[in-house]
């Protein structure tokens, strides 16, 4: 993993994020080279001083944008938006909930991302999922037409502390699409717009949002309900294989990062074993999930696991991970595997140097995964592979 910050491992995570989500290297060193003292101490103490540098290089993009679109050339100013509205999340994601800032950093991340859009011409709908008197966003990106009829689709969900729109930039969707594969990448209640902006909390029973869902994508006449997967990535890796173990009418599912028992992890991170991937993090995770303090977090926490869950996925199931993932063991894909006796057709593929892909859910690299991942489902979908 490229690692401009030694030893500081949470923020290199993120300037990995942000390149593999459309950074620009040359922008990306200009956010990080101010802040490079900073950056030794430690993950929580800088991140304000972290935040104001990437806000920085945000904002001349957006400038440098509103003059591109100005001269009528916007497939330019698009493309600046598409990487600023990154900077913006990315700088957004490392702040606690109390740091005010984060809040107009994260809607100009998604008035970036918005604007790309109509600009860019992408095809992407924004779309609400109706979620227990309320709702939930997400992005619809929809496979070119093809003469075969209505697409197959894949539900995807964030993990602890990621956003469909950097799900988005990392090119997950686009590599579905390539295949003849639509996409719903979701905000699920815990993460994004839904937690932000929405105050819907995450909760470890992945099916009642992932239902509602699966009755969506199921309900639009260019996509075939009988060819609906589910994949997640990081804490995806829990939430869709209970997803798929709950609701009977996923065709299949595929994780890259394989979260089995979430819960045991944090008695583990309490011990300081593996890395956190957000500043902050016990203050993230109590916000996340709606806990009032500590203690009543890790009473609850153990409900995160797949032990007894997993056995219950019938449909194809996909483990995926990386040998040298330094915030979830790799010991955790093979109970994964191991559980799932009941899946009609199981795999397990840990990547490893060879791949030039070992971290977390990519971060090193980020197509490896993505596109063995997207290879797979097409594969069981009747989607193109050339």
């Amino acid at each position: 993993m490229f690692e401009p910050f030694p030893g500081n491992y949470v923020w290199n995570l993120g300037v990995n994020l942000a390149m593999l989500g459309g950074g620009n290297h040359g922008e990306v060193d200009a956010a990080c080279r101010p802040v490079r003292e900073a950056a030794a101490q430690g993950a929580d103490a800088g991140s304000a001083q972290f935040f104001d540098s990437w806000i920085a290089v945000a904002d001349q993009i957006v400038a440098n944008a509103a003059k591109d679109e100005a001269a009528g050339r916007n497939w330019s100013a698009a493309q600046k938006l598409f990487r600023a509205s990154g900077y913006y999340l990315s700088a957004e994601r490392l702040q606690s909930r109390d740091y005010a800032p984060r809040w107009a950093a994260y809607r100009s991340g998604l008035d970036c991302f918005r604007r790309f859009v109509e600009l860019d011409g992408a095809a992407v709908e924004f779309v609400d999922i109706p979620y227990e008197g309320s709702s939930f966003p997400a992005l619809f990106v929809r496979a070119p037409a093809t003469a075969d009829g209505p697409a197959p689709c894949v539900v995807s969900c964030n993990g602890l502390d990621s956003m469909k729109e950097q799900i988005f930039g990392n090119g997950l969707a686009q590599a579905f699409a390539r295949r003849d594969i639509s996409t719903l990448l979701v905000d699920q209640p815990g993460t994004g717009e839904a937690l932000r902006l929405r105050e819907l909390v995450g909760t470890h029973e992945a099916e009642r949002w992932a239902t509602p869902a699966f009755d969506y994508v199921a309900g639009r006449a260019d996509v075939d309900p009988a060819r609906i997967g589910m994949f997640g990535l990081s804490l995806g890796g829990y939430y869709a294989p209970r997803a798929a173990a709950m609701e009977p009418r996923f065709a299949l599912c595929a994780v890259q990062g394989a979260n089995h028992d979430w819960g045991e992890m944090q008695k583990r991170r309490r011990m300081r074993e593996g890395e956190n991937p957000v500043p902050h993090y016990w203050d993230h995770v109590m916000w996340v999930f709606g806990k009032p303090d500590l203690d009543t977090f890790m009473d609850w926490a153990p409900a995160m696991s797949l032990d007894g869950v997993v056995e219950r996925i019938k449909v194809p199931f996909l483990v995926t991970h990386g040998e040298n993932d330094r915030q979830i063991p790799v010991e955790y894909a093979h109970r994964s595997y191991d559980q799932a006796v009941n899946s009609a057709e199981r795999e397990l593929r840990i990547f490893t140097h060879r791949d030039f892909e070992v971290e977390h859910c990519g971060a090193d690299n980020g197509t490896v995964g993505r596109d063995f991942i997207a290879d797979w489902i097409a594969q069981r979908f009747g989607g193109t592979i050339a």
